[in-house]
């Protein structure tokens, strides 16, 4: 339907050739299963809008190569994020394909391009009075601009497209089950499904509660700090799942690592680096600890909250008899002689310092 929309106003607009290609399932497989995997977040933000901007530049380049074009032109600002993610990605599948950005070229702002777009009857979604800047894909929806840009204001209920108002949830709370085959989720309520049918159920059933509302103040890649308003419920469901799943079957020194390469992998596609090697590189690892990321999670969900309620893993390290209050599973006693070297150096330093 989108699609179709968008067709019409090209061709009324006068375009000589009008592509239109649903990536939905590339977009699902290639870059949010990867997200998922890696826990991608930034700052709080589950990469909804970045993600998609890579298999849009890497189309674009595509057909553009296709048509023999010799430039390509996008309506990123100079003080956003997207350019950073279409200008690199683009140089970097096409480094002689010329980029042109009339917005920031000519240094324009909202206000100019939405009278000029009623002056030359281009029909556009915002107004001088409703002035959001509005990103939708199936992993999440970004809302941006006019009031929203002072942090002191509070956003209102009708920016809300994806969740519903906590106090309009249900009363009762509601539990689901995901399962998880080599960090991919594969099932919902036992029910096996592809992972755009799955995202689109969780996007309706969790925002149902209000889960997903995301209101942060963002450091953008510039250094500029924005604040920023998200929807993303099946986002959150899913990054909140397979981390508990993590939880239970990586090991500590494994995690930890890995928390580190999660955050430099958020970072690298936040900044428009996906095609960088060194996201390929991180992938690598991230890859190998997914092989035993297999199991089911349990999550609760309440008026404006979520929880994990229970996981279960055949790759589980979780061994009950041995950290069980009822059943020894080693000689206690044993534990103190760790205890007595992990202290050791800060006995010395203490007593040195009291000696001083």
């Amino acid at each position: 339907e989108k699609l179709e929309k968008i067709r019409r106003k090209a061709e009324n607009l006068g375009s000589v050739k009008y592509y239109g290609v649903d990536l939905t399932k590339e977009f699902v497989e290639d870059y949010i299963f990867p997200s998922i995997k890696a826990n991608g977040n930034y700052e709080g933000y589950p990469l909804s809008s970045a993600l998609a901007r890579y298999p849009i530049a890497a189309k674009v380049v595509e057909i553009a190569q296709k048509e023999d074009c010799s430039a390509i032109a996008h309506g990123c600002t100079g003080k956003g994020n997207d350019q950073f993610r279409f200008d690199t990605t683009i140089s970097l599948k096409d480094p002689d394909m010329e980029i042109i950005a009339p917005v920031r070229e000519k240094n324009l702002d909202r206000n100019w391009e939405i009278q000029y777009a009623k002056e030359n009857d281009i029909p556009v979604p915002v107004d001088v009075n409703e002035p959001y800047s509005i990103d939708e894909n199936i992993w999440g929806r970004s809302i941006e601009g006019g009031e929203l840009e002072d942090p002191k204001n509070e956003p209102p209920e009708e920016i809300y497209k994806l969740t519903q108002s906590p106090s309009e949830a249900p009363d009762e709370p509601r539990t689901l089950e995901i399962e998880f085959e080599n960090g991919v989720p594969v099932k919902l309520n036992g029910n096996e499904k592809d992972g755009e049918s799955l995202i689109e159920s969780l996007n309706k059933s969790v925002g149902e509660y209000g889960v997903g509302r995301i209101d942060i103040v963002e450091d953008r890649s510039l250094g500029l700090k924005s604040r920023e308003n998200y929807e993303a419920p099946a986002a959150v469901a899913l990054t909140e799942t397979h981390k508990a799943l993590e939880q239970l079957v990586l090991t500590r020194d494994e995690i930890k690592f890995k928390t580190m390469v999660d955050n430099l992998w958020s970072e690298l596609a936040y900044r428009g680096l996906w095609f960088d090697p060194l996201r390929e590189d991180l992938d690598a690892f991230i890859e190998k600890t997914q092989e035993r990321v297999t199991g089911q999670v349990k999550i609760k969900l309440e008026p404006g909250s979520i929880r994990v309620v229970s996981r279960d893993s055949p790759h589980s390290l979780h061994e009950p008899e041995l950290v069980s209050f009822e059943d020894y599973g080693f000689d206690q006693r044993e534990s103190v002689g760790a205890i007595k070297f992990q202290a050791l150096q800060g006995k010395s330093y203490w007593k040195k310092k009291k000696d001083r």
